[in-house]
């Protein structure tokens, strides 16, 4: 027994040394995180207290004027919500059928380790060198027209478009393969299993990687810029070739005023709408997310 006693010890002591080490960690992490929840609240509750008495529903449904006092947002907030939905009708296909191409048919050859290492690299490209893409090809080739509707969403969804179809490839890649074999011992076909078997599954995985990429789209300002969409509309967009104006946009513009009421209170009231729209569009595709993994 006696020479138990030291492994016991140190066995013990060990243990000791473990748990504090966990202890530490997990007070680590716990910091950190509420770091970035305070001060993300600082600045929430800043912003919406300086929108108190701007954000109104005059401020919701008029155009912009040089009058602080009768501003408004409409023609921005409308932009953004049209280019916003053309964005997703776009990228939601066109990246999911990439990841399903390239995970489940694609031969892994060395032209499939091309394509892949290229979506990696063009989801890190600045966004600034797609609004170039987008004046180049859109504007200057095609001749759609500066700032509309039409060239601003599909210049944007180029820009999300690598981030959908690698959070597409993950979440088809995360099914088990005994699904897919168990599928097709049934007598199911290729696409019968990726349509009833690996996108259902896979679902909720792509819708979350689709709400953060539009949650990026949103606020997105230097390719709206580069393509010249206009910092300030009067009228709502009509047509996919209408001028249009985004919200990330509008408020540059009203912050540059000298008037302080148009850098605080207008501006505030600008960017508690923004993050207001952000937020419906984000619980909308949660939902929408949620109803799959209760199927699944």
């Amino acid at each position: 027994m006696a020479a138990d006693t030291p492994d016991a010890a140190a066995d013990s002591g060990f243990g000791r040394v473990s748990r504090t080490k966990d202890v530490a960690f997990r007070l680590l992490a716990l910091a950190a995180t509420l770091v970035g929840i305070v001060s993300l609240a600082v600045l929430l509750a800043n912003v919406a207290v300086d929108s108190i008495g701007w954000l109104d529903w005059q401020f919701l449904t008029s155009p912009p004027h040089p009058n602080p006092y009768e501003a408004g947002f409409l023609p921005a907030l409308i932009g953004s919500i049209a280019i916003m939905l053309l964005i997703a009708l776009i990228t939601f296909p066109l990246g999911v059928g990439a990841a399903v191409y390239l995970e489940e048919y694609a031969s892994d050859g060395y032209l499939t380790k091309f394509i892949q290492l290229n979506i990696a690299n063009l989801a890190g490209v600045p966004s600034v060198v797609y609004g170039l893409l987008g004046l180049g090809l859109f504007v200057s080739l095609l001749n759609l027209g500066y700032g509309t509707v039409f060239v601003a969403a599909f210049t944007v969804a180029l820009l999300i478009l690598p981030i959908v179809i690698i959070s597409a490839q993950e979440a088809i890649r995360a099914v088990p393969d005994s699904q897919r074999q168990a599928s097709y011992g049934m007598g199911a076909t290729k696409w019968q299993t990726i349509r009833n078997v690996v996108l259902p599954r896979a679902m909720p995985g792509i819708m979350t990687g689709t709400i953060l990429a539009l949650g990026r789209a949103i606020g997105e300002t230097a390719p709206l810029i580069m393509i010249a969409a206009p910092t300030t509309v009067f009228g709502v967009p009509n047509s996919l070739f209408s001028k249009v104006s985004a919200m990330p946009l509008q408020i540059y513009n009203w912050a540059s005023y000298p008037e302080t009421e148009f850098q605080y209170g207008v501006v505030a009231a600008g960017v508690v709408t923004l993050l207001v729209v952000l937020l419906t569009i984000n619980s909308i595709a949660i939902i929408i997310r949620n109803r799959y993994q209760q199927r699944t």
